[in-house]
């Protein structure tokens, strides 16, 4: 277990480790620096991530990777349009002695990748909203504590539309980050097409361990913040709530509702943890911009003018920043 003599010691050593869990991660995905941070701060200020993007951008990868380097256990779970609350939580069966016996599912995993999250009918989605929100699940009348830390990484392929369910606003709100994956640049690509067609393959060291996770959370939660930081913070989201006295002119132009009080609760978490792993003590209205598009872009409901006018959510962000 890690042990400093005061916070500033411990926040320095989180900005060294992130440093070299950047470095080690290079090792295998070449590029999306924005995206490794925007998951790293995640999984520090213990919440859950959106990842969307086109198929073969290294989403799974990328989880992957990161669950090595952070030592913990990792589970896949590939969505379809037939699974089961029961599959992905575990179910009570008969042993030899005719005793029920709860058999552990992917959930059990302290990284769990929620693989085309959107493909899944709403009665799993909601055993996976449950273990998200309430780190446990409850079979056969008996709640089931998750071990912790427990991150749920989701990806949704924006361009597979058939048989998909849309996530329900309840539960879109429940991911502190929604991370857009992009096309890497030509040199990029040229990178990745040289280390993935070799014989040479890397391996990862390991930098954290969960007990230390679990530390650097609670101490990203100790982190001071200034008032003018939560102001902008709180003014931020209420600029998005269309026909509200704080509405931001495009908001009541282009948006049909806007973010919760959780927006706000994240935009302050994201914020302290940016700014401990860029190696500050406590954030300003920088950090605070530096998270909010993930925050905001999967709580901004656009209206039909808005789409229209192919006005994009992060068009309308920009404006409030």
């Amino acid at each position: 277990m890690l042990s400093f003599s005061n916070d500033v010691e411990a926040a320095n050593a989180l900005h060294q480790k992130y440093k070299e869990l950047k470095a080690e991660i290079a090792k295998t995905i070449v590029g999306q620096d924005k995206v490794v941070d925007a998951v790293l701060i995640s999984i520090f200020s213990n919440g859950h991530s959106l990842l969307i993007g086109l198929p073969g951008l290294a989403k799974t990868l990328l989880i992957k990777s990161i669950s090595e380097v952070l030592d913990l256990q990792f589970s896949r779970i590939q969505f379809t349009p037939d699974l089961m609350p029961s599959d992905i939580t575990g179910s009570e069966i008969l042993d030899e002695k005719r005793e029920f016996k709860f058999i552990r599912g992917p959930l059990f995993a302290n990284i769990i990748l929620a693989d085309e999250i959107n493909r899944t009918p709403p009665k799993t989605q909601a055993a996976l909203l449950e273990a998200m929100q309430e780190k446990s699940i409850t079979t056969g009348g008996k709640l089931h504590k998750l071990e912790e830390p427990f991150f749920v990484l989701a990806t949704q392929n924006p361009i597979e539309q058939e048989g998909t369910y849309p996530l329900p606003e309840a539960q879109l709100d429940r991911f502190m980050f929604n991370i857009n994956l992009d096309y890497p640049s030509f040199e990029e690509e040229v990178q990745i097409v040289k280390n993935t067609t070799g014989v040479h393959v890397n391996s990862l060291n390991k930098i954290l361990h969960s007990q230390e996770i679990l530390y650097f959370q609670k101490l990203v939660r100790k982190v001071p913040v200034a008032d003018n930081v939560v102001n902008y913070a709180v003014t931020l989201v209420s600029k998005t709530r269309p026909n509200t006295p704080n509405a931001g002119h495009m908001a009541n132009e282009f948006l049909s509702y806007g973010a919760g009080p959780r927006a706000g609760q994240f935009l302050m978490l994201g914020a302290k943890c940016h700014s401990l792993l860029q190696g500050k003590y406590s954030p300003d209205i920088d950090d605070v911009k530096a998270v909010a598009k993930y925050v905001l872009q999967h709580r901004l409901i656009r209206n039909f003018k808005a789409e229209a006018e192919g006005i994009s959510t992060e068009k309308i962000i920009e404006s409030f920043l």
